[in-house]
């Protein structure tokens, strides 16, 4: 069977067995196209991006997104627009007050810059839902950020690029914030799969300050986001190609 049929067999045998999925998998079906991490949680498709979100922990599970060398060349200005997500009950999500006086960023798992193509999707990247609660100088507005930044230049030179990011939490208890108890994770993972060339680049990076300089001392496999995480990438590629992806430490960076 090609390939290109075989993926489209796996995600519609997908959307067979996930009946609750089926609607918003339907309506964001560029974001899914290998396959969702995971079948937890409650999902939630936007513009530019696809996320699967906890309601325990008022945090995303997951996000997905999917950016282009022609997303790239349009470039909106910034909302800022940080607001709950009202597709979420009450008590079963951020809000403001969780976050204010916390000591913790609002931290983008899909990150506005991204969202530069689209009004909406700009927009929409500033619901709490798409956040976590991040270490701000040095992780949120440092290492983390140069990262996203590094993201888009790889789009840039590869044209497409699948992105997947959210956070880890250790087993037990976890430190929350806020009334709503929203939790903090204790590291954050980033994803990338460049679907041409079928090479895949994941860092987990701690919830704290660390040293842009050090960046390429996070890179694991994508089998040790897996094993941390309980998720699963790249389902819709046969399983020999899976463990080619997503079983070798990345040696370097992506130039």
């Amino acid at each position: 069977m090609p390939r290109s049929h075989l993926i489209t067999f796996v995600f519609l045998f997908l959307l067979s067995t996930l009946p609750a999925f089926g609607g918003p998998l339907e309506e964001c079906q560029e974001f899914a196209a290998y396959g969702v991490p995971g079948v937890s949680g409650d999902l939630l498709c936007r513009r530019g991006y696809l996320l699967s979100h906890d309601a325990e922990k008022k945090t995303p599970v997951w996000v997905v997104e999917r950016m282009t060398r022609e997303r790239l060349k349009v470039k909106l200005k910034r909302s800022n627009n940080f607001r709950p997500d009202l597709d979420i009950p009450r008590g079963q999500r951020a809000e403001l007050s969780d976050y204010r006086g916390s000591g913790y960023d609002r931290g983008h798992m899909a990150p506005a810059a991204d969202m530069a193509w689209d009004e909406q999707a700009m927009s929409e990247s500033f619901y709490l839902s798409n956040m976590v609660p991040q270490a701000g100088e040095g992780m949120n507005r440092g290492i983390w950020s140069e990262l996203e930044g590094k993201v888009r230049k790889w789009v840039e030179k590869r044209g497409e690029l699948f992105i997947y990011s959210g956070p880890v939490y250790e087993k037990g208890a976890f430190k929350t914030i806020g009334r709503n108890r929203v939790a903090v994770p204790s590291a954050l993972y980033k994803v990338i799969l460049d679907p041409a060339r079928h090479e895949a680049l994941a860092l987990i990076m701690p919830n704290q300050p660390l040293r842009s300089e050090d960046m390429p001392k996070y890179l694991v496999p994508v089998r040790e986001v897996e094993r941390q995480t309980g998720l699963d990438f790249f389902s819709a590629f046969p399983r020999e190609e899976q463990d080619r992806i997503e079983t070798p430490t990345p040696p370097s960076l992506w130039q």
